[in-house]
């Protein structure tokens, strides 16, 4: 079975034209645009799922694993998501895997492939002004049709088109937070970017900066200077993605003030297509691709409440482990407290 016919798969000589690695990325893209006007996105948005629709097709247990499908063959597993090859397009299942420090742990967060699969939808369908995305032309009803017989799927599954990833992660830091903040102790700079002297852990920058990211294996991520980053990508890739970001950010800020929430940082990654186009690829604005505080409670000169995964990576902090997989099993306690923060992201954010 395939899933459709959309377009043919890049080539590996499209892939190095374009600048991108030559493997195949777990996500891909389809840049369609509709009238930014709200009557029109509520029809478009019409059949996904609310709050109160995901909280009834919550599982009981976590899914942890799905390793074959009778249409597809699977091709890749990431740390959260399998990706199944449908022909033209792919399949990709967000599992309730968790993952911290690079490692996924041995238990997982049931639900937690729903919560992140909805909120991306939620917002890859509210940025087609700024960039086209990965997801398949009227992509829930394909996904209707292509998971009619694995209804447990549905929700957590996105159709996308097949591209070659962009070798960066593009990261927009709004708060000083996490590593920024480490950086920034050294020498009131974070990778290239000159800040005032004197500011507190948690407190808001002058503007927002793009600090992107490389991977210098596998696994790990290393961050890098505009400068590096324009090395890697060429003049035009840089610009359009930094640009992108930007304005992404911007635009999520704004959903996110009205959620009652600080979008804090944010990772994006892009691909491109075989005419060397590029769209926003894999995941937008969830609890695992962004840091988000409470706005109530927001008061610089510490620690934040947060809404992802940061709570599990203080819990992992102080505990004695490698930092090597398995990782540490976690209590009841500390899942159920986790399970929650997701929860309450989407019951914010799915509006």
């Amino acid at each position: 079975m395939v899933c459709g016919e959309i377009s043919k798969r890049p080539t590996d000589a499209d892939c190095k034209s374009a600048g991108a690695s030559l493997h195949w990325f777990e996500s891909s893209s389809h840049h369609h645009y509709f009238p930014f006007d709200p009557q029109v996105i509520k029809i478009y948005l019409s059949k996904m799922i609310d709050y109160g629709e995901l909280l009834a097709k919550l599982p009981s247990s976590p899914l942890m694993e799905v390793n074959a499908l009778p249409f597809a063959k699977k091709v890749a597993s990431g740390k959260v998501r399998e990706i199944f090859d449908c022909g033209d397009e792919l399949l990709i299942i967000a599992t309730d895997r968790l993952s911290a420090f690079d490692v996924v742990l041995p238990d997982g967060i049931a639900g937690k492939g729903l919560v992140l699969t909805q909120i991306s939808l939620h917002y890859f369908n509210r940025i087609n002004t700024i960039i086209g995305h990965h997801l398949v032309t009227n992509h829930e009803n394909r996904l209707d049709k292509l998971l009619i017989d694995f209804p447990s799927l549905r929700y957590r599954s996105m159709l996308v088109k097949k591209l070659c990833p962009l070798p960066v992660e593009a990261i927009v830091r709004g708060y000083l937070a996490g590593n920024s903040w480490k950086e920034y102790q050294k020498n009131s700079t974070i990778w290239g970017h000159d800040l005032p002297e004197g500011l507190l852990e948690g407190d808001r920058l002058p503007k927002p900066l793009f600090t992107p990211s490389t991977k210098a294996d596998e696994t790990h991520d290393v961050n890098i200077t505009q400068k590096q980053c324009l090395q890697t990508l060429g003049k035009a890739h840089f610009n359009t993605i930094k640009t992108a970001s930007l304005s992404l950010y911007k635009q999520a800020s704004e959903y996110a003030e009205k959620a009652n929430f600080i979008l804090v940082d944010t990772k994006f990654e892009f691909g491109v297509d075989e005419k060397n186009k590029v769209y926003l690829i894999d995941e937008v604005f969830t609890p695992d691709s962004s840091r988000y505080w409470d706005k109530e409670t927001y008061q610089p000169g510490h620690s934040q409440k947060s809404f992802d995964k940061q709570f599990i990576r203080d819990y992992l902090t102080n505990l004695d482990w490698n930092y090597l997989a398995p990782g540490p099993k976690l209590p009841p306690s500390i899942i159920e407290i986790t399970r929650k923060k997701y929860l309450n992201a989407a019951r914010q954010l799915l509006v």
